[in-house]
Formats: structure tokens, sequence, C-alpha cells
């Protein structure tokens, strides 16, 4: 049995609004177990024998057909949550800045977020990790920065997610 971590993409923002133990009691009813959420924003703790592709695609399955919405979850085993985390690579509480790791599924979309760091302004630092880009930046500049305007495109939707980095160490504990 694995722990996992599961991240929802666009929960309890943007319109998407879920209750959290209706998420737990969706991910128990599709034969997950253990099944814990932390904070209101997509992101649950569970078990399972299965292989993370297939822990994504039972999630994403059961969300939809619950809650009917185009779910997209990303779900890593913890062991390589904590690594992620560990590699943060910028100073992790800076005042004024917001601390983020976006987990990417694929290849080529971490390799275009990465490629940002070449445009990245004054106030943001973006640096490629394995199977991440961790993303620095400052608060009032958030939604302007090149990273932020990105993300928001809707090719990024199914393969992408972005915790802040307390978040991430939240689910670690």
């Amino acid at each position: 049995m694995t722990r996992y971590a599961a991240f929802l993409r666009g929960v309890n923002v943007g319109g998407v609004n879920l209750k959290m133990a209706d998420v737990a009691e969706a991910f128990q009813d599709a034969g997950f177990s253990n099944v814990r959420t932390i904070l209101a924003t997509g992101n649950v703790l569970l078990d399972s024998p299965a292989k993370a592709a297939t822990v994504r695609r039972r999630a994403e399955k059961a969300l939809r057909e619950r809650f009917g919405y185009d779910a997209w979850v990303l779900a890593y085993d913890l062991d390589t949550v904590r690594a992620i985390s560990e590699a943060y690579p910028f100073e992790r509480e800076v005042d004024g800045h917001h601390s983020y790791v976006t987990f990417v599924t694929d290849p080529q979309v971490l390799d275009e977020l990465a490629g940002l760091a070449e445009d990245a302004g004054k106030h943001e630092k973006i640096r490629r990790g394995d199977g991440v880009v961790y993303w620095q930046v400052a608060k009032s500049a958030t939604l302007d920065s090149v990273m932020g305007k990105t993300m928001g495109k809707k090719r990024y939707k199914s393969s992408t997610t972005t915790r802040n980095l307390r978040t991430v160490e939240k689910v670690l504990r």
C-alpha cells in the first residue's frame, strides 16, 4: 500500500466549489483508503496499492462522475512530494513573496514552463526541478508575472497544478 498526495486542479477557485468532506467521500467510494483532505484547496491524502497514473485516472473519474466538472488530478507518492519540497532551490520564506511548486506531468509542458525563466522579471524566479517548476514571485506581481499569465491558459489545465510551498509542507505533516 502506498500513501499518495492527490492535488486537484482548480478546486475552490474560479467557480468549482467543492466541500472537502464530499471530495473525501468520493475518493473513498472510488476504492481509496485512509482518505484525508488538507485545507479547502483540493489536497487529498490517500492509500492505494495502484501506481500513481492509475490513482490519477481513478480520482479524476470519481470527481467527474460525482460533481460533474472537468476534473484534473495529479498524484504523487509522499516520498516524491517530500523530495520535491526538500529540493526547493530558493530561500523558502521571503517577506513579501510567495513560494510555489508547479507540479507537471507532461514533459513538453515542463520544458515550456521551465523555459519561462529566461523571461522572468525582477520580481520572479523560476527554476526547473524533477517533474516540477519551482517559482517564487512578489505577492504584488503574481497575476502579472510571466508564470502567472502562462498558467491561466487552457493548455496547461490537464497536466499542471500549483501549490504554495507552505501547502506542500502541510501535506507532508
